[in-house]
C-alpha cells in the first residue's frame, strides 16, 4: 500500500492512494476540504461499517441501511491526537440487535485496522442505535 501528496496551495494538498484515486486535502483554517484528521475519522467509520455490513451479510440480517458515525476529542498539547471517540451505529431493517452488537464487537477487536490503530491513543466507545430504537 502506498500514497502520496502534492503541495497545491497554502495549506492545501492532493493526495493519492495507489488505487488511483484522489482527494482534496486542506489542513488550513478555511476548510476548502477535508483536514487530515478529519479523513483518518471517517477512515475509521468506514472501516468499522464496511467489517459491520459484511458480518451482518453472512449472518443474513436483513438491514437496510448502516450508518457509522464518529465524535472525536483531541488532546491540547501538540501532537494533538484523538483521546476519545464516540462512535455510533445506526441499523434500519429487521435486524436482530445482538447479531448487530456481535458485529460491532468483532469489528472492535479483531477486523478493524483503523481502530486497533487508534486505540493506542484513544478511548472508542460505541453506541448502538436501531431503527426500532428512534420510534
Amino acid at each position: 500500500m502506498h500514497a502520496r501528496a502534492k503541495w497545491i496551495e497554502d495549506d492545501r494538498m492532493t493526495a493519492v492512494a495507489a488505487s488511483g484515486h484522489s482527494v482534496m486535502v486542506d489542513a488550513s483554517d478555511t476548510k476548502t476540504a477535508s483536514s487530515p484528521l478529519e479523513f483518518v475519522l471517517m477512515g475509521l467509520c468506514a472501516c468499522t461499517g464496511s467489517d459491520v455490513i459484511s458480518i451482518l451479510r453472512k449472518k443474513r440480517e436483513p438491514y437496510t441501511s448502516i450508518e457509522v458515525s464518529a465524535v472525536a476529542e483531541r488532546a491540547s498539547d501538540f501532537p494533538k491526537v484523538f483521546t476519545k471517540i464516540a462512535l455510533t451505529y445506526r441499523v434500519a431493517g429487521a435486524v436482530d440487535r445482538k447479531s448487530v452488537e456481535d458485529a460491532v464487537r468483532l469489528s472492535k477487536e479483531k477486523y478493524c485496522s483503523v481502530s486497533a490503530m487508534l486505540e493506542k491513543t484513544a478511548e472508542i466507545t460505541s453506541t448502538i442505535v436501531l431503527d426500532s430504537d428512534s420510534e
